[in-house]
């Protein structure tokens, strides 16, 4: 019933109705939740992008939620998120609040996000934290792989993406087709869409899709990312791109555009290039043949792009930034408890 309603309100009203965010879808998850519950012990609850979902559980078991934006950041920014009927915002915008609240602890993937939660959210900052997601891969080449990558005789640019608009396909093929004005010989393989059929060149090859769930197609991602020589996804819209660790996880370097929570990510020299969002083809192009030409400055760009994947974006890290947290949030709370006790006492 709830799914034909949405179907009826985009139709009709032609706005959008987020009806996994309404009270009550969100008390019907949270009416599950509670029964699992009651049948296991638990000493935290880490919920990934579950605000719905915790926003009502009726539990004194702490919840950490782990998001990469908050509502606020997504409203009238993604397509999903724009055009929505005032009644879906209000439910909304109800359900975040109360899940903000309810949490004892809110991890985002970037300090854009964070600081949305504490600005317009008004949540305490001491319950708010920044740890970046990382690549899914389980297995990136070896550092002495990544030494001797070098620069292909053809530009070699990889786009990966499910969405051709959203993630900035207009402007990867203009990318190519500025290249090839200025004297620079590439190539632009398209992973994971299809772009529209006026937007076809001799020099783009096209995958529409690859699941990493799969050997083969885990294994052809891997190739395409060892073999390409940037990463170029300029994107409209987005709140961390974990493609943007798994490119630099094989050492390549990404040119992307300035959206969300994109320019911590990529830092310019260090992993890649955050260009302007009203930057089109022609200034992608006239950067990455800058740094194509340069044989040293893109070796060291190489290894820089991999040594930020070391460092910073991969799940290592974030898993041990994980157990700080949830470390640090259970002793906050066995000192209330010790504190509630002596009051009592």
């Amino acid at each position: 019933m709830i799914g034909w309603t949405k179907g009826f309100l985009k139709k009709v009203a032609r706005r959008y109705f987020v009806y996994d965010h309404h009270i009550r879808m969100a008390k019907n998850l949270a009416s599950a939740a509670n029964r699992r519950l009651l049948k296991t012990r638990f000493d935290v609850i880490v919920a990934p992008a579950s605000l719905a979902q915790v926003a009502f559980l009726e539990t004194d078991i702490p919840v950490i939620i782990v998001e990469d934006a908050t509502f606020a950041l997504l409203l009238d920014y993604y397509p999903q998120y724009s055009d929505m009927l005032s009644h879906s915002i209000e439910q909304m915008q109800a359900v975040t609040v109360r899940g903000m609240r309810k949490a004892s602890a809110l991890v985002y993937s970037s300090a854009w996000a964070a600081q949305s939660a504490i600005n317009e959210y008004h949540i305490n900052s001491r319950k708010v934290y920044v740890v970046p997601m990382g690549a899914n891969f389980d297995d990136p080449p070896d550092e002495e792989i990544i030494e001797r990558k070098k620069r292909s005789g053809i530009c070699k640019l990889l786009f990966v993406g499910v969405d051709w608009q959203r993630k900035g396909g207009e402007i990867a093929f203009e990318t190519l087709l500025a290249l090839a004005q200025i004297g620079v010989p590439a190539e632009l393989t398209v992973c994971g869409c299809t772009p529209p059929k006026n937007r076809s060149h001799p020099a783009m090859k096209i995958i529409p899709y690859l699941d990493k769930n799969e050997p083969l197609h885990y294994e052809k991602l891997a190739q395409l990312y060892q073999e390409a020589n940037f990463l170029l996804l300029p994107t409209r819209n987005e709140c961390f791109g974990i493609v943007f660790c798994e490119a630099n996880a094989f050492g390549l370097p990404v040119i992307t555009a300035c959206t969300g929570g994109v320019p911590e990510i990529v830092r310019n020299g260090k992993n890649g290039f955050v260009l302007p969002l009203d930057a089109r083809g022609d200034a992608y192009a006239l950067l990455i043949a800058s740094l194509y030409r340069d044989e040293a400055l893109y070796a060291q760009l190489v290894l820089s792009s991999r040594a930020a994947y070391d460092e910073r974006l991969n799940w290592d890290n974030w898993g041990i930034a994980m157990n700080d947290i949830i470390t640090n949030v259970l002793c906050r709370r066995v000192v209330r408890h010790e504190v509630s006790r002596q009051v009592v006492g």
